[in-house]
């Protein structure tokens, strides 16, 4: 892609120098929803709108087309007289508008600037170099910035600081009035009714999306109950015990024809992080192994010194085996051993009775 984006133009006079900062601008052919043939205009991105002029020297623009009602941007692969030439359709909350660039190059970075100005974020479904992606994030920061400073510091109610009674609705949603009508565009499968919560951030609404020649948008006001409790705030109020019961309700006097709008949104399949490679420091992502891991063994439980219980000794050798009877069976080798006396024995036996002998006779 050799084509460069537009610079910012300086100019100092006329409606273009009240014009919000411009992100990118060249020549489009446009067609509107009300229009029968295409127009070639100089369009210009600023801020969060496009503004044509009939060319690029005119300081007034003949047409403004706010993005705050963006649905979707999608190519359109219906052949042109210029075979070069590369269509989009710029879907609307009021309309399709079919947008004609002069290549596919100019195509791609047409959808660049409007996805980072329309969602605050770089598109990462676009084939684009890697100097442009670097150009649609410093358009990012400009307009978020941009819109920072005309934002007013109060912030937004928080659907936290509503009071609710009871349990919340799997169909509410933190959103305005306007996104809620953009998300119930964008997702008509996911339901066509939501809970939110309304502009004084002291009640909630309910917003609900129907087909009929185009979309057609409902806004119902509901309110709570001092004695507890909702109310549909319609000609004739209709009283719930709950926020379940104002949805039941809703579907119950549709005949289902009004569904509770439920968006799954995605979950990662595999756990992922990040680690530095020891060798040359690079950072890269990882995915952890799907496999359990092995346990570590269990270790046995700790005795406490307190209730443990002294280990039983091994029972004493019973003494009396040493003095037990020995059978009496003269071939038995061990009688043998016992009765029958040593030499040294012998010799001391005769000593003694001679002595005795001599002592007897010495008294007589």
């Amino acid at each position: 892609m050799a084509v460069a984006p537009v610079k910012q133009r300086s100019v100092t006079g006329g409606t273009r120098a009240q014009l919000p900062p411009c992100y990118y601008e060249g020549y489009l052919e446009k067609r509107g929803p009300k229009e029968k043939a295409s127009r070639r205009l100089w369009s210009s991105l600023c801020g969060n709108a496009m503004f044509f002029f009939n060319n690029a020297k005119d300081t007034h623009y003949v047409e403004r087309l706010d993005l705050g009602g963006f649905v979707s941007l999608r190519d359109d692969c219906s052949r042109d007289r210029n075979l070069e030439a590369a269509r989009l359709i710029l879907r609307m909350k009021d309309g399709e508008t079919k947008i004609t660039a002069p290549n596919l190059e100019s195509r791609e970075l047409w959808k660049g600037f409007l996805y980072s100005v329309v969602d605050l974020n770089v598109p990462a479904c676009l084939t684009l170099l890697p100097g442009q992606l670097q150009m649609l994030k410093e358009v990012v920061d400009k307009e978020r910035s941009r819109r920072r400073a005309r934002t007013p510091t109060r912030a937004p109610p928080s659907p936290l600081s509503v009071p609710l009674v009871g349990e919340i609705p799997a169909c509410f949603r933190p959103v305005s009035r306007t996104e809620a009508e953009v998300l119930l565009e964008r997702h008509p499968d996911c339901g066509n009714m939501l809970l939110r919560p309304g502009r004084d951030g002291c009640s909630l609404a309910v917003t609900t999306r129907q087909d009929l020649n185009g979309s057609v948008f409902r806004h119902y006001r509901v309110t709570q109950r001092e004695q507890g409790g909702y109310i549909i705030d319609v000609e004739n109020p209709i009283p719930c015990s709950s926020l379940h019961e104002v949805i039941d309700a809703l579907v119950e006097k549709t005949a289902g024809t009004l569904q509770p709008f439920l968006l799954e949104e995605p979950y990662e399949e595999n756990i992922t992080y990040v680690s530095s490679n020891d060798e040359n420091g690079e950072r890269m992502l990882h995915t952890a192994p799907s496999s359990p891991l092995p346990r570590a063994p269990a270790l046995p439980p700790k005795q406490d010194r307190l209730s443990s219980k002294p280990l039983p000794r091994s029972p004493a050798p019973d003494r009396r085996i040493l003095t037990a009877a020995v059978p009496s069976s003269p071939t038995n080798p061990m009688r043998r051993l016992i009765l029958s006396p040593s030499p040294l024995a012998q010799t001391l036996n005769e000593e003694l009775k001679l002595k005795l002998e001599k002592r007897r006779a010495s008294q007589e």
